[in-house]
C-alpha cells in the first residue's frame, strides 16, 4: 500500500531492519506465538516505568502520561487497520477480545452460531463459542486439509435461518492459510447478521488491513505477535454502530456511570470496554514497536517473511521424508512453514531443534501434530539456510 513507506508487493528487494532486535541467541521462528522486541519497544517500557514514577503514579502529570500513552496506541493501530482510533479497545490479549464478544453478545436461545472447523480451531477462537452451547447451537463449517472453508456451506447455513453469529478466523495458527474473511463478511452483513472475526494471526503481517472491506463488527488481535509488542498488549476493534450489540463483561469507574436512579451507565467506546487499569508501560512498549513496524513498512515486511517463508518451504520440500503443508498458492498463506517428518515425533523433533538453537514450535491440525516455523522481517536468510540445515540433520 502507498501509505506505508513499504516495498511494492512481491518486490522481495529490502533486507531485514538494521540492529535493533535481540542478537547472539537461537535462531528464533516461532513469530506466530510471539515476537521478540525491538530495543525500542524495550526501552519505551522502562522509560515509561520511569517517568510514570518520577511524575508520581496518581498524580495529574502521570494521568496526561498514561492518557497520551493510550490516544498513541489507538491512533497506530486504527491506522494499520484503516478505522477510528474510537473503534480501538485496549486489554491483555486476543483471547481477552474474544471473551468480550463471546460473553457479551446476547444470543437468544436456540439460536445458531457459526464456527470454522471446531476442534481445528485455536483454542482461544474455539472454547468460549463451546460456552455458548448451553443455549445456542454451535455450527461448524466444514474444512479441507489446510483448513479451509467452502463459502456456498457458509452461504447455506446463513440462508438457513437462525444464525445470530459467525465468528471466524482470519489466518489459521497452524497451516498459515487465509481465509475468506472479505468474502464471508458481504454474505453475513447482507443478512445483517454480526461477525467476529480472530486477527491474531494476520495484523502485522500481511501488510495494512482495512476494515470496512472486511466488513467485520469485531476484531481481536494481540500485540506481542506480529507487531512484536510486550506480553500482556491486546486490541479489540469494535465497528461504530455494534457496541450496542454487547454487554461489557466488566463495569467499573473507567467505563460506566450511574445515573440520577443509581443504574448503571456504560460509557461510549472505547472507554465502555476498559474497566480497570490498562497495562500502560506495555502500550508505550507496543506503541514503539509498531513505530519501527511502519518505518519498515507493513507491506515491505509481508514481503520479506513471505520470501523467507518460501526459501524455508522450498529447502524442507527438497528433504526426503518431509512434508510441508499449507495452501500451494503463496497469496492464501502468511509466512507460517508447518512441516512433518515421516516416522518423528514432531515433539521431540522441535526439542531436539532448540536444543541446537533453531526455535521452533508443534501444532496440530486436527489430530496430526507438526513442527511450525514463522520467520517475520527481522530474520534472516542465513538464519533460514541454518535452520533447514538442522532439520536435514535430524533424517
Amino acid at each position: 500500500m502507498s501509505g506505508d513507506g513499504g516495498a511494492a508487493a512481491g518486490s522481495g528487494a529490502r533486507g531485514p531492519p538494521a540492529g535493533g532486535f535481540p542478537e547472539g541467541g537461537p535462531i528464533y521462528l516461532n513469530n506466530a506465538s510471539a515476537s521478540p522486541m525491538p530495543s525500542e519497544a524495550v526501552e519505551a517500557v522502562s522509560g515509561f516505568l520511569a517517568e510514570y514514577g518520577r511524575a508520581g503514579p496518581d498524580s495529574a502529570e502521570a494521568g496526561r502520561l498514561v492518557s497520551g500513552t493510550l490516544r498513541d496506541v489507538r491512533r497506530l493501530v486504527a491506522g494499520i487497520i484503516r478505522c477510528s482510533p474510537e473503534e480501538i479497545s485496549l486489554n491483555q490479549s486476543t483471547t481477552d477480545g474474544v471473551n468480550a464478544v463471546a460473553g457479551g453478545i446476547r444470543i437468544p436461545r436456540g439460536s445458531s452460531v457459526v464456527v470454522r472447523g471446531m476442534g481445528h480451531e485455536h483454542h482461544a477462537n474455539y472454547y468460549p463459542w463451546m460456552r455458548l452451547a448451553g443455549r445456542a447451537r454451535v455450527r461448524s463449517l466444514d474444512i479441507d486439509a489446510d483448513g479451509l472453508f467452502d463459502m456456498r456451506q457458509l452461504e447455506r447455513m446463513l440462508d438457513g435461518g437462525g444464525v445470530r453469529l459467525a465468528a471466524l478466523s482470519h489466518a489459521l495458527y497452524n497451516t498459515g492459510a487465509i481465509l475468506p474473511a472479505e468474502e464471508a463478511g458481504e454474505a453475513l452483513e447482507r443478512r445483517g447478521i454480526p461477525y467476529f472475526l480472530d486477527a491474531a494471526q494476520t495484523v502485522g503481517c500481511t501488510g495494512r488491513l482495512d476494515v470496512s472491506a472486511l466488513r467485520c463488527d469485531f476484531m481481536a488481535f494481540n500485540g506481542s505477535k506480529w507487531l512484536c509488542g510486550p506480553m500482556g498488549t491486546g486490541l479489540l476493534y469494535c465497528r461504530k454502530g455494534s457496541a450496542g450489540l454487547l454487554e461489557p463483561r466488566a463495569v467499573g469507574g473507567e467505563s460506566a456511570t450511574l445515573d440520577a436512579w443509581n443504574r448503571v451507565r456504560h460509557r461510549d467506546p472505547p472507554e465502555r470496554f476498559e474497566a480497570g487499569f490498562r497495562n500502560y508501560a506495555g502500550m508505550a512498549g507496543l506503541a514503539a514497536a509498531i513505530r519501527r513496524l511502519l518505518r519498515y513498512g507493513l507491506d515491505a515486511a509481508r514481503d520479506r517473511a513471505m520470501g523467507l517463508a518460501a526459501q524455508l518451504r522450498e529447502d524442507l520440500s527438497a528433504m526426503p521424508g518431509v512434508t510441508v503443508h499449507g495452501p500451494d498458492d503463496e497469496g492464501m498463506r502468511t509466512s507460517i512453514v508447518p512441516f512433518s517428518v515421516r516416522g518423528r515425533d514432531p515433539r521431540e523433533l522441535a526439542a531436539r531443534l532448540e536444543a541446537r538453537g533453531v526455535v521452533m514450535a508443534v501444532r496440530e491440525m486436527g489430530e496430526a501434530r507438526m513442527v511450525r516455523a514463522s520467520p517475520h522481517y527481522f530474520n534472516t536468510e542465513s538464519q533460514v539456510e541454518r535452520a533447514a540445515e538442522e532439520v536435514r540433520r535430524e533424517l
